[in-house]
């Protein structure tokens, strides 16, 4: 949910009140090269994403998710990547038109088109990825993350990293949604190291999401009453966060994909979401019939994780992958929280 760039309150709001009345025609949407493979087994699948792929390592993971799903069923695959809530409608009309077995969708930004859609067309599967729609439907099944898990496992690393005693989280907002990125990471720390002192900070105003500026004030806020290691749940605003931290030596912590690469030295690690594995298997789960459901994906799934539990984490240019035996302990968090012994507080839990 923090992987946005662009996206504001107000955006969200319009998509809600916007009509869908595009055509299958979409000069903005580029669509995979690969949809235009032939033969297989006739299932084929549809990715709609709310931006452009370019770089963004969250959406490259759905993209590489939808292509391991056609792979395994001799199936084929298109992608029609949105730049825009018109080219989101336009795309989503689309995939409708188009017919495929299943249509995934990756974010809360299509939760009310998807709503639309499945109403008006009851025999077309959607998956939706790291979103659901808020009323139930028969066609419509989710994959949603329990981050609370990862970020937990962060704040143990910054409780054992910590110098100061003090850790922080720049959250969005003040929602229990949100709070997920921000208590956890506060009871994790604390778990590692009892006398951890934790403070939040929230980015809010008008546009949440993206004002590295407001981000920025919030992390130095942190900062100058002796804060060391933050987690930064500021979508856009992280990279503020990251100059913050960075210009007073301390360290910060990344979320949905490796951040470490935009500030080496300064992040010390990252709550990633697998939206590969979360579009495999609910493919899967959608092709077997168990549809209209949501699903959960955290550490125990393999849906979420940390940086420094994956492979590749020496070359990862996280600051964690020098501190193998911090990580040591928190495999050993990891394991009891996989096994059921530990159990981490969903702050959005009804």
């Amino acid at each position: 949910m923090l992987r946005r760039s662009r996206r504001t309150l107000q955006l969200v709001a319009a998509t809600t009140l916007m009509v869908t009345a595009a055509t299958a025609c979409n000069a903005a949407a580029k669509t995979d090269a690969s949809d235009s493979a032939s033969g297989g087994s006739g299932k084929s699948f549809t990715l709609v994403t709310p931006d452009a792929v370019g770089q963004n390592e969250f959406l490259k993971l759905a993209v590489t998710g939808v292509k391991a799903a056609a792979k395994t069923h001799d199936g084929t695959e298109k992608v029609y990547e949105s730049t825009d809530t018109a080219s989101q409608q336009q795309n989503v009309q689309a995939a409708v038109d188009a017919n495929p077995s299943v249509i995934v969708l990756v974010g809360f930004e299509f939760a009310d088109l998807v709503a639309q859609q499945a109403k008006a067309h009851p025999k077309q599967q959607f998956l939706m990825i790291d979103a659901c729609t808020t009323k139930t439907y028969q066609n419509v099944t989710c994959a949603v993350f329990r981050e609370h898990e990862g970020v937990y496992l962060a704040g143990a690393e910054a409780g054992l990293l910590s110098k100061s005693g003090r850790v922080g989280a720049v959250d969005v907002l003040d929602t229990p949604q949100f709070r997920r990125y921000s208590d956890p990471f506060a009871a994790g720390a604390k778990k590692v190291a009892a006398k951890t002192s934790a403070s939040t900070r929230f980015v809010g105003g008008q546009s949440p999401f993206d004002d590295s500026a407001r981000a920025k004030e919030q992390a130095n806020s942190l900062l100058s009453k002796g804060t060391d290691q933050i987690m930064a749940a500021a979508a856009a605003g992280n990279y503020g966060v990251f100059e913050a931290a960075k210009a007073k030596g301390a360290f910060a912590y990344g979320v949905d994909v490796n951040q470490c690469v935009s500030s080496p030295g300064t992040v010390v690690d990252n709550v990633i979401k697998k939206t590969d594995v979360a579009v495999e298997k609910g493919v899967e789960q959608v092709l077997a019939g168990r549809t209209g459901t949501s699903v959960s994906y955290g550490l125990k799934e393999g849906g979420i994780s940390l940086t420094g539990l994956e492979a590749g984490v020496d070359s990862s240019k996280c600051v964690i992958a020098q501190h193998k035996d911090v990580l040591t302990k928190v495999k050993a968090l990891r394991d009891q929280i996989v096994s059921g012994k530990l159990k981490v507080d969903d702050p959005a839990a009804s």
